[in-house]
């Protein structure tokens, strides 16, 4: 072909050695190559066939690089790594009521969760996350911090019953969410809002309902902490006679734009009951993990085609944001309590932290794979390591053997945002000084 034949585009990466782009036949390709136009993918697949069909303003080699699709974290309290360490090894009710709850009051307002939304941020951009779905207060403060990352990510406000560090008086709920829906307006097209009720033993009836009654009108996510624990479902039983999951549907919760963090304690009859009505699920298994919450029944939601993404949770009880980890215990976890090995296999993982993620945050038609007319969100791992050599699955590889260490350069909306392991959007030793000075602040308070 004639070179004036060639479609121009902004970017081209070529001599991909290995190309995942993570669509519905998880395909895989050899030599690969990655045109973007416009901050949207225009076409990936091999090199030849690229290279034949593109010219570009900028062309980038990508020999000794994995290129794939960022990751997306479909549940994270970002600000909380201002918190990273306090109160370990406490049940969650505890955790919760005798150092989280306390340390909010006394430390969070708006500085402090832009503070620890920007440290989130580079976290979870360094570690190849290029979404995540948050949900705190002050996220107004947390909009600015991901707008100055560069991040995509879904902010969801709080809602809770009860005295929360933006809102001393939780009969005017509704003022602080329509306050909040109104500074979203501005925000750039890859922040979306969402609202965030804490969980069905903190939010009443009344509350859940309005919430999402709103989220229905203005195409929002709703989103809500679900069964987390056992003392949970005893919780809602007793106040409501029936199961979280059955409570919710009753109250007319659930549909395709709810989506379920934890789901640790689901019952076969509850997991149906999601199926059935399309609602989503955020799998935190490091965070179950640690509070000793229990293990949620991934294979079970994925077999009757529940969308399960992954995610962190928050720093204060995982203690990181990285994705890596969590693939890799993902898998492992479900093949032990199964006593399967074929169970949660490499490519399922994957998918939940891609493809699948999308899908859970509402988000599947613009991120989650590097399908043409998509936005390009893309990371590229170095991939010529002793860890990572031989080379004989590439997917195998990112879930098993992969870290997020080895993540060398990640693209938003077709922009750099990391180069050669380097933040390009924040100055990273200024953030972590302003970060320890917050800490000094935490522990001269006893937290």
């Amino acid at each position: 072909m004639r070179t004036k034949d060639l479609t121009t585009v902004d970017l081209l990466l070529t001599e991909i050695d290995w190309l995942l782009i993570c669509d519905p036949g998880m395909t895989v390709v050899k030599q690969g190559a990655v045109a973007v136009d416009g901050g949207t993918v225009v076409a990936a697949g091999s090199q030849r066939d690229l290279e034949a069909r593109y010219r570009a303003r900028e062309t980038l080699p990508m020999s000794g690089h994995l290129v794939m699709p960022g990751l997306i974290n479909t549940h994270v309290h970002a600000a909380m790594t201002l918190f990273r360490g306090i109160g370990d090894d406490l049940p969650l009710k505890t955790w919760l009521q005798e150092v989280i709850f306390p340390a909010e009051a006394r430390h969070a307002d708006d500085a402090f969760v832009e503070l620890g939304t920007v440290l989130a941020c580079a976290e979870m951009i360094l570690g190849g996350t290029t979404t995540f779905c948050d949900g705190y207060f002050f996220e107004e403060a947390a909009a600015r911090a991901a707008a100055r990352a560069g991040i995509r990510a879904v902010l969801g406000q709080g809602v809770l019953d009860f005295p929360s560090p933006d809102l001393k008086d939780p009969s005017r709920a509704r003022q602080r969410v329509e306050a909040f829906l109104d500074a979203a307006r501005s925000w750039p097209p890859r922040l979306r809002p969402s609202l965030f009720c804490h969980a069905p033993y903190t939010c009443g009836p009344e509350t859940l309902q309005w919430v999402k009654d709103l989220c229905r009108r203005q195409g929002l996510l709703f989103q809500i902490h679900v069964s987390e624990t056992q003392w949970e479902v005893e919780e809602i039983e007793t106040r409501y006679g029936r199961r979280p999951v059955f409570h919710l549907d009753h109250l007319g919760l659930l549909d395709p734009m709810t989506l379920c963090a934890h789901g640790v304690w689901l019952d076969p009859d509850e997991i149906a009951l999601l199926a059935e009505r399309g609602a989503c699920l955020s799998h935190n298994v490091e965070s179950n993990l640690k509070l000793a919450s229990g293990v949620a029944p991934v294979p079970a939601l994925i077999q009757v085609g529940v969308p399960v993404g992954l995610g962190t949770d928050g720093c204060a009880s995982n203690n990181d944001l990285d994705l890596f980890s969590e693939m890799a215990l993902t898998a492992k976890l479900h093949k032990a309590t199964a006593n399967d090995p074929t169970v949660c296999p490499a490519r399922q993982v994957l998918r939940m932290a891609t493809l699948d993620g999308a899908r859970a945050l509402g988000l599947s038609h613009a991120v989650g794979s590097l399908e043409p007319g998509k936005r390009a969100d893309l990371i590229a791992l170095r991939i010529d390591r002793p860890h990572l050599t031989p080379l004989y699955d590439p997917v195998s590889h990112i879930v098993y053997a992969a870290r997020s260490s080895d993540v060398n350069h990640v693209w938003v909306d077709g922009r750099r945002v990391v180069q050669d392991g380097r933040l390009l959007t924040l100055d990273v030793p200024q953030l972590l000084c302003e970060a320890e000075s917050v800490a000094v602040t935490v522990r001269s308070c006893g937290r």
